[in-house]
């Protein structure tokens, strides 16, 4: 087991920690969750669920907010911005939060060093202890940064969530069939909130493996995309309880265009059930796609621990 599998699989106690801590937001503003790579998907899917719960929200690359600003909002001081940065060190990001904080928006910084760059540039730091031993591939602190951005918006996570997530994990872990690591292109499918995991995954497996990945919403698949499936093609379906229906029927016509499906919530050649209230799935499913990436990582000889052209931390000069 390398440093990035016993990472995946010891996160569990750091959410622990982390649930129940109290910094649900009270702001009224506009909520701009800005961040860059697995942070900017992060941020996707909390603008999703701050809408979802009545808040009005939007989701930013951290250098499009930072360079134009006013093509995503007009107004300065009617934005929350939430800065998320695993190492708060990342340029585009914390460049962002000053600029949005000189420019009168309140700026809360997401992040799991809280004397990093980024906490001292922000009116306030909602941040967790991360695994240690993290290395370049982001895992664990992708979780929490996750939970705690929930947290704020005023969802609640059991305290059973943890180890739901760690059986699902190993689940996959035990049983996942190497038919989907043979695959060169791979999609990955997921709609609301699930769209911003979806595109996690797809970052996750294609660094953490080089193989060539993208993803859609998925009903929006058929409209273009859908032309690449063939044999050589796996999907990961992530499923939504309340489209569960529309989404079955395209991993229907996926199989039958020859593309080998993984179910998470729902049908697929491979299948795996998830038992938990939906406003929760997004949070459980992202390690069971760190643990999909580092299995087709080990199937093809890459080592995650140093992959290639990567760094922990981007900083533009």
């Amino acid at each position: 087991m390398n440093t990035t599998e016993q990472v995946i699989f010891e996160q569990f106690a750091y959410w622990e920690k982390a649930i129940g801590s109290n910094n649900v937001t009270q702001r009224t503003d506009l909520l701009v969750y800005v961040g860059c790579g697995t942070s900017y998907y992060l941020a996707q899917s909390l603008a999703a669920f701050a809408n979802g719960a009545g808040r009005r929200a939007i989701a930013v690359p951290g250098a499009e907010w930072f360079n134009r600003p006013s093509l995503f909002w007009p107004d300065w001081t009617k934005t929350h911005v939430v800065a998320i940065s695993r190492s708060g060190e990342t340029t585009e990001t914390v460049a962002a939060a000053q600029k949005s904080r000189a420019n009168g928006a309140f700026v809360t910084g997401l992040t799991v060093e809280s004397e990093s760059s980024l906490a001292k540039s922000c009116d306030e730091v909602v941040a967790a202890a991360t695994h240690p031993d993290e290395g370049i591939v982001m895992t664990a602190s992708a979780s929490l940064m996750l939970l705690l951005g929930m947290q704020m918006i005023g969802q609640d996570v059991p305290s059973s969530i943890p180890t739901s997530a760690k059986a699902l994990a190993k689940t996959l872990n035990a049983s996942l069939p190497t038919r989907v690591h043979e695959r060169s292109h791979v999609v990955f499918l997921g709609g609301g909130a699930l769209y911003g995991i979806a595109s996690e995954g797809a970052l996750k497996l294609m660094e953490m493996s080089q193989v060539l990945t993208q993803a859609f919403h998925p009903l929006e698949y058929r409209h273009g995309p859908i032309s690449l499936v063939d044999s050589e093609t796996a999907v990961i379906m992530l499923y939504s309880a309340d489209q569960k229906e529309a989404e079955t029927k395209l991993v229907m016509e996926l199989r039958e265009k020859g593309a080998f499906v993984v179910g998470l919530g729902g049908p697929g050649d491979f299948e795996l059930p998830v038992d938990v209230d939906p406003s929760l799935v997004c949070l459980v499913f992202l390690p069971v796609l760190q643990v999909l990436g580092e299995r087709a990582a080990q199937w093809r000889r890459i080592d995650t621990v140093s992959p290639r052209h990567l760094t922990k931390v981007v900083t533009l000069a």
